[in-house]
């Protein structure tokens, strides 16, 4: 064994002088290439990537744009940063200075369109990008949270739920109940999972398509516009890239005295409302010196009649803190001339502002890219999200009614299930349960990508999309059944496939360009659920994992599937740079429709005219680019499943015989409709891109649309004897016209300091034209729908109600039925009654007349500032919101506190703007008092700094810090609860919070960050 050793240690030595002596025969042969990398103007290109070609060998640039490589003579390098072309310098000297041209002047910024890629300067459809630079340092648990603004005719909401997606929609609403959800393009795959399970760090691009000329190729999944997200990628020939970033959170609401009474609060309000006890007539502003509040309270809450209790518990503090988000990121890449790779693990931790709102987020991703053969490219774009939702909320809405005379707990601890005495229960029976909430999404696309040898031009790629998702949800409670207890264990799972097979075409004749795609695809979709659950209790001690200790025990499944398929053609054609023309034709199918109308093809042509390519003007030195551009087309919607056919459900049980057992009767649901069509919109888009003064310093597009909507998808009320309600059926039209611009301006551009500044501005008009053709008066006009508050001629979210006129005082003369202290309601027909159908009118409608946003981005040295204002405008009756917080004195109201700083009237408060009935006789009427939600917020705010000029000698390419604010100030008429945050009502409608119990704060958030880079 010694002799072994001696052996391999002498060839070990060997192996290393021959490694040692090449090595040094190498490096007599490099050279230490020093070099400085800018842009047109002269600017330093920090970030650059500079590889030496066929090789891992590279380095980055510095903020000053410099760089330092060891290469051998006569090495190509590869010079590349976003945003610039890519440049190769061979190495014949020891020192180089590039300058890299940008994508606007050499090849045209590449946008995703569906299905591939263009040249912006060749778009002929609405297409519109989301800068994601400017707000990667922004505290980003969900996609939809980077989206507010960003893009006009992109119209993103608030979400006040940890972890949850904002609204989304885009341009105007075509439908009034077709699908309306936007379609969402995960790496050319519709991603079927939620928003909140994508990592924003992962995200390289967004890309909106708004008009029917660039969502065609989508068909009927898009007829409410596309976003499309592209991940990030491994690049050829890049040495390994280790990327690291953390931050941490701190969120509180941006309306902190919105909050309710305290014990000596709740005390002079309730005063108040019994002001016709507490005060004497007949002013009502003199106080009584015989009243006594505890004789009307303490019989109520059971409260010692020997005076009011000294309880003061704090039933919102108890409910709510400080909430936090924890954010890590973890990602690699690099590649080959071959191989390309990108893999990221990332971390997210949120507590939410109300106690258990919590949501845990771990998400991994692996983008890995080979090429067998030149021409021959496979790849995987495959993400794993495991998201976390454990632990159940205590109702906010009761947090916010339970008076501070009362405790949640009684002396030995133990939570009072009604403190009340009334069937509300304590807000914390909904807290303390077992709950567990899991959701684990998968993601995958397997795909081929062949240019084939033998004609130059042609490509095949097939696409094998996968979406994937499990859940869980295991709850225990001994508070629900009524107090017997309940458990339950639901289980679910989701998968679809997405099978494209695309065909391309792309050559240069001459003068003409040609681009031709054929695609053909289909999708599978399928659903199971499975739900186990037992009430009746005598004990819970094993919670949810022993179901059959209940006395009542119950199981339920169901499953659904549906499936698409589809087939599109696409030509992009240019002639001599500056005429272009883009037909698509789609033909989709779907299941969900009727036997006579399975599927339905949707046709679109487009033109586009690139002026500035054109020798007139040559000698307009203003103008650097300049391009027209229409578009026409239809696009589909699908309905929903089993909407065409009739259904059949469970109806009553019967039992047959003494003793006999229990068997369930089935009867039919729905009917079904065998000419159920597909929805269309028919839309015209006519636009305009733009570069100005030198430099191209003024950029920007302006869109102009009108849409179209017909055979609307829609459930009409039939008469009762048929012994169905309604049927869904195509009935009407709807028109959306709008207005779009994008402006983007290179302010300053001195040597250490840039200021850029983009405006945002949409605009949109949705009209009913035609709903079902009934002119039941012989009037000549269309008869409304007023039962479904809709309107001819009028917007969707028409608002057809009351109008106001202040409180009735104690002199006014009153209409019957309405007391002292309720609102005045304005008697249209002056008949001295209020009714429905009499004195009810148009006040104004729920959609905004515009929205406009302005971002600013100021770099000085190595500091960088972002500037984020976003703003909702009404204009004239737009945008109103429903907000009256009424007060109505009766035994259960004397039970509930309210929040402070509302402006209820009173003989004391005579002028109070909302209204408080204390005769013991409710209004005949309790309407609406609807108000401006228009607001201008300071959305967002980031400070970051590099520091990796100071850390030279550090083996890190990038160092920065940050600090970023969001939702920091808004400026609004509009009282109570944020103007645009909003929840779905009783029917599923949603509504403005305001001044209402039960609504949630948006929350102002402070977070300080690192990025690293090696």
């Amino acid at each position: 064994m010694g002799r072994k050793a001696t052996k391999a240690a002498t060839l070990a030595i060997a192996v290393l002088l021959q490694l040692l002596f090449f090595t040094g025969s190498a490096n007599a042969q490099n050279v230490t290439v020093k070099g400085k990398v800018t842009n047109e103007q002269g600017s330093p290109v920090e970030g650059a990537s500079v590889v030496v070609k066929g090789t891992t060998n590279g380095t980055t640039t510095d903020n000053t744009g410099s760089f330092t490589i060891s290469v051998q003579r006569n090495a190509v390098l590869v010079i590349s940063a976003i945003n610039f072309s890519d440049k190769e310098v061979v190495v014949t000297d020891a020192n180089i200075n590039v300058k890299l041209e940008p994508l606007e002047k050499s090849l045209g910024e590449v946008v995703v369109i569906g299905y591939g890629t263009q040249r912006k300067i060749d778009v002929t459809g609405a297409v519109a990008s989301v800068n994601l630079e400017a707000r990667r340092d922004l505290p980003m648990t969900n996609v939809g949270q980077v989206l507010q603004g960003t893009v006009p005719g992109l119209n993103v909401g608030l979400s006040t739920v940890s972890g949850g997606t904002p609204p989304i929609s885009i341009r105007g609403r075509v439908t009034l109940s077709g699908n309306q959800n936007v379609l969402i393009i995960l790496d050319g795959i519709q991603y079927t999972g939620s928003l909140s399970s994508i990592n924003p760090d992962d995200i390289a691009t967004i890309d909106v398509l708004k008009d029917a000329s660039s969502t065609a190729v989508y068909g009927a999944q898009a007829a409410n516009g596309v976003i499309l997200i592209t991940s990030k990628k491994g690049r050829k020939s890049e040495k390994p890239r280790l990327s690291f970033s953390s931050s941490y959170t701190v969120q509180q609401p941006t309306i902190g005295d919105l909050r309710p009474f305290d014990r000596d609060g709740f005390i002079k309000f309730m005063t108040e409302n019994f002001y016709d006890k507490a005060y004497l007539a007949p002013g009502y502003t003199q106080p009584n010196p015989s009243f006594r509040l505890q004789d009307w309270i303490d019989p109520v809450l059971g409260t010692p009649t020997t005076g009011l209790q000294p309880h003061n518990y704090d039933w919102f503090d108890e409910a709510t803190k400080n909430g936090s988000i924890y954010e890590a990121n973890l990602s690699i890449s690099g590649g080959s001339d071959r191989f390309t790779y990108f893999l990221s693990g990332a971390l997210v931790d949120q507590k939410g502002y109300i106690i258990n709102d919590n949501f845990k987020r771990k998400t991994i991703r692996a983008n890995l890219e080979t090429k067998p053969l030149s021409w021959w490219k496979v790849g995987v774009v495959s993400s794993a999200s495991f998201v976390n939702q454990d632990g159940a909320e205590p109702s906010f809405g009761s947090i916010q009614r339970m008076p501070p005379l009362l405790r949640p707990y009684d002396s030995t601890g133990t939570l009072i299930p009604f403190p009340t005495r009334t069937l509300e229960p304590s807000p914390f029976t909904t807290y303390y349960v077992d709950d567990v909430e899991r959701n684990n999404y998968y993601f995958a696309n397997i795909y081929t990508d062949i240019n084939f040898p033998f004609l130059k031009g042609l490509n095949y790629r097939m696409n094998f999309g996968n979406n994937y998702r499990e859940s869980k949800r295991f709850f225990a409670s001994i508070y629900a059944a009524g107090q017997t207890g309940q458990a339950f264990k639901n289980y679910q799972n989701y998968y679809d496939y997405t099978f494209d097979n695309i065909l391309t075409y792309k050559n240069t004749f001459g003068k003409h360009d040609v681009t031709a795609t054929l695609l053909y695809g289909a999708i599978e979709r399928q659903f199971n659920s499975t739900n186990s659950r037992a009430e009746g209790f005598t004990r819970l001690n094993l919670s949810y994992n022993n179901l059959s200790l209940g006395t009542n025990r119950f199981t339920e499944s169901s499953a659904n599937a549906e499936a698409l398929n589809y087939q599109m053609a696409r030509v992009n054609y240019k002639f001599n740079d500056r005429y272009l023309l883009t037909g698509t034709i789609r033909r989709d199918g779907f299941s969900g429709f009727s036997k006579n109308f399975k599927y339905g093809v949707f046709p679109v042509v487009a033109l586009g005219w690139v002026v500035s390519e054109e020798k007139f003007m040559k000698n307009i030195k203003a103008i650097n680019s300049l391009k027209l551009r229409a578009g026409y087309g239809v696009n589909g919607n699908q309905t929903a499943q089993y909407t065409s056919i009739a259904r059949v459900e469970t109806n009553t049980s019967y039992i047959y015989g003494d003793g006999g057992t229990t068997a369930f009767g089935q009867q039919v649901s729905s009917l079904g409709n065998d000419n159920l069509e597909w929805e269309r919109t028919a839309g015209l888009n006519i636009g305009v891109d733009f570069g100005l003064l030198k430099q191209n310093r003024l950029t920007g597009s302006l869109e102009f649309y009108k849409n179209k909507t017909t055979d609307l998808l829609y459930s009409i009320n039939i008469p009762n004897v048929t012994g169905f309600g309604s049927i869904r059926t195509n009935v009407g039209q709807i028109d959306n016209t709008g207005f779009e611009a994008a402006i983007n301006y290179n302010i300053i551009r001195a040597k250490d300091f840039k200021w850029d500044a983009n405006l945002n501005f949409s605009a949109n008009i949705n009209k009913i034209v035609t709903i079902r053709g009934i002119d039941a008066n012989g009037d000549g006009i269309e008869d409304d729908l007023i039962s479904s508050g809709l309107f001819i001629g009028k917007a969707i979210g028409t608002i057809y109600d009351y109008q106001l006129d202040g409180i009735y005082q104690l002199t006014d003369t009153r209409l019957p039925g309405f007391p002292v202290g309720s609102l005045r309601i304005v008697d249209q027909n002056k008949d001295n009654d209020i009714t429905q159908a009499a004195d009810r009118i148009v006040l104004g409608r729920r959609e905004p007349a515009y929205r406009v946003s302005l971002g600013n981005t100021f770099s000085y040295k190595g500091f960088s500032l972002f500037v984020f204002v976003n703003s909702v405008q009404g204009g004239k009756n737009g945008y109103l919101g429903n907000n009256n917080p009424s007060y109505f004195r009766e035994d259960n109201t004397i039970r509930i506190n309210d929040l402070m700083g509302i402006d209820y009237w009173s003989p004391n408060n005579p002028n109070g703007k909302y209204p408080r009935n204390v005769s013991g006789t409710r209004a005949k009427f309790e309407p609406s008092y609807w108000q401006d939600r228009s607001f201008i917020r300071l959305q967002d705010v980031t400070l970051s700094y590099n520091f990796s000029k100071l850390l030279k000698k550090l083996p890190v390419e990038t160092i920065s810090a940050f600090v970023s604010g969001r939702n920091l100030y808004t400026w609004t008429n509009w009282e109570g609860w944020d103007p645009e945050t909003e929840a779905a009502d009783a029917n599923g409608v949603l509504q403005a919070q305001g001044l209402l119990i039960g609504g949630r704060p948006v929350l102002r958030t402070f977070t300080f960050g690192v990025n690293l880079v090696f």
